[in-house]
């Protein structure tokens, strides 16, 4: 049955790696691989050899003895266990998520352009390589792609010069999620799942991700492609909403006031999040009683024909649903492998075979630049059992967090700018890969050095 239950699991990441070649949504086959391998953990529970404690991160003493009654009521106990810890991730990312939909709903996002004065391509390279860097440490290095990459396509009309600044925000939105517990999926994952802690994440990874971004983005400053000035015109087409700057401070503010919380309360994170969510809330629905257009605002709210519309009820509409169906598949997927003590014992023999841990946490960045960098974290949470905040856990996060951006659909980042302005994946590959590659490597040197030294 163990065998039956990997070769599954390795076909369901097969489809989710090659969504693009069968054109069809990851999220299907996350969520059809997670409930039948657990359908199979069920009919096979009087079986298995081994069932693995999540909690004490240790095999089960004596299961082979236990009764079926007594190992199916630990199997809902273990599934309940990692639903709640799913749950956890799940509810955070929705509440974050949220509070962006909110700051966008007022153009908040806008006064960002108020700080683009240049038409310089290389002054202009660095201006948004260092917005992208801080910007998806706060909302998440998806959202400040999008984001960013919206305001260059006001700034930059050429579509073969804007695609180059598109490719090195991609590597500088990746490396700026991994040095934050909220910059990054895999980063919260491991912050929630007390992996590591945010004060500690920051100072061993603010280092080498700056690295990982400012080489290539040097590098790339000397290329033909930012040489000289953009051709047109900065357009200033105004803020909508005279709230946008004022929602923008209020949100990203609550979402850094998340980690303050966790370690005041000694909640998990979602709690403060919600918290966070509910003051903005109150605030949204506050300034969305003077209706705005485009043109003017409205003070009356029976001037407007539709009624009164709650910005939390928009925003929470525009959240991308898919995106969360498929973190709870394929983190509840993981689960079972973890749950049969198969990435426990994988992770022993594999020790066993490359006793350097270093070759094998690169060697995970680099797999993420192929397949999702979600499951690979997740598994190596259930592989490795190094306490909290120790190097490994750091290392993992910095190579799953900027390992990605050495292939366009290596990271989410990466797969909305090739959307948004249909940047070619061989293009990508021989054009920027290799940039993205140095910054990879040279942050990794940067991050064992720093670690050796005990900086």
């Amino acid at each position: 049955m163990e065998t039956i239950i990997i070769v599954l699991f390795i076909l369901g990441y097969a489809a989710i790696a090659l969504e693009h070649n069968l054109k069809l949504d990851k999220l299907i086959p996350a969520l059809a691989m997670m409930s039948i391998l657990w359908a199979l953990v069920s009919f096979g529970i009087g079986s298995f050899p081994n069932w693995f404690d999540s909690v004490g991160h240790k095999l089960v003493e004596g299961f082979a003895n236990f009764t079926l009654a007594e190992r199916q009521h630990l199997m809902e106990e273990t599934l309940l266990h990692h639903l709640g810890k799913t749950a956890e991730i799940l509810f955070f990312l929705l509440g974050a998520m949220t509070i962006v939909e909110i700051i966008d709903y007022f153009d908040g996002f806008a006064t960002f352009k108020n700080f683009i004065k240049t038409k310089n391509k290389k002054r202009l390279l660095w201006i948004f390589a260092f917005l992208a860097f801080i910007l998806s440490a706060i909302i998440d290095n998806l959202t400040a792609t999008i984001v960013l990459i919206t305001i260059l396509q006001k700034i930059v009309n050429e579509k073969n010069t804007r695609i180059w600044f598109a490719s090195l925000i991609i590597i500088a939105a990746n490396a700026g999620g991994a040095w934050s517990p909220i910059g990054d999926v895999t980063t919260t994952m491991l912050w929630i799942g007390k992996k590591v802690t945010s004060a500690k994440l920051m100072e061993y990874l603010i280092i080498p991700s700056l690295i990982c971004m400012v080489v290539p983005v040097f590098i790339a400053s000397f290329m033909k492609p930012f040489k000289g000035n953009v051709d047109a015109e900065i357009e200033d087409n105004g803020i909508k909403s005279k709230f946008g700057p004022r929602m923008l401070y209020l949100g990203l503010g609550s979402i850094i006031f998340v980690p303050v919380f966790k370690t005041i309360t000694h909640l998990p994170p979602y709690v403060g999040m919600m918290l966070s969510l509910a003051v903005v809330g109150v605030f949204a629905e506050i300034y969305s009683r003077f209706q705005f257009t485009l043109s003017s605002l409205v003070e009356d709210e029976a001037a407007d024909p539709v009624g009164f519309h709650s910005p939390v009820h928009k925003s929470l509409s525009k959240i991308e649903m898919p995106s969360v169906l498929f973190f709870f598949g394929i983190l509840m997927a993981v689960a079972t492998l973890e749950t049969l003590g198969i990435l426990f014992i994988g992770a022993e023999s594999l020790k066993a075979v490359v006793p350097n841990l270093d070759v094998v946490v690169m060697a995970l960045g680099l797999g993420s630049a192929v397949i999702d960098n979600v499951p690979l974290v997740a598994a190596s949470m259930g592989m490795f059992n190094a306490p909290i905040d120790n190097h490994l856990w750091h290392f993992v996060a910095y190579s799953a967090g900027t390992g990605g951006s050495m292939l366009i659909i290596g990271s989410a980042a990466g797969v909305v700018a090739m959307g948004m302005e249909k940047i070619n994946f061989m293009w990508y590959f021989k054009n920027i890969a290799w940039l993205a590659a140095v910054g990879f490597v040279t942050g990794a040197i940067a991050f064992m050095l720093m670690r050796n030294l005990s900086f």
